[in-house]
């Protein structure tokens, strides 16, 4: 019986912790450089000659960073994808009429 038990917890603990599990490796891998951070803008399509240009007007550009580089995450900043907390950690004081 005490052997059936512990396979029966052996088999609930990791379902059970999956989630924190998760969170942390997720936590951890946004912090690292990532690949999209190494985009940049190409340069203009060339055709060549006796073709047609094909239509860029709903062509997207990477924009350029206007002043200084915002300074990296530390490990203990939230992930840009996951909420924020809800809880408000003091009450406003209420308006005054």
């Amino acid at each position: 019986m005490k052997l059936r038990a512990a396979w029966a917890l052996a088999a609930v603990l990791p379902v059970l912790s999956g989630c924190h599990a998760l969170r942390a490796v997720t936590a951890e891998s946004c912090h690292k450089p990532q690949p999209y951070q190494k985009a940049v803008s190409v340069p203009p399509l060339k055709v060549p000659s006796g073709l047609n240009r094909p239509n860029t007007a709903n062509a997207l550009a990477v924009p350029v960073l206007k002043g200084p580089t915002p300074p990296p995450p530390t490990a203990k900043d939230p992930c840009l994808d996951a909420p924020p907390s809800y809880v408000v950690p003091h009450p406003l004081p209420a308006p005054k009429d």
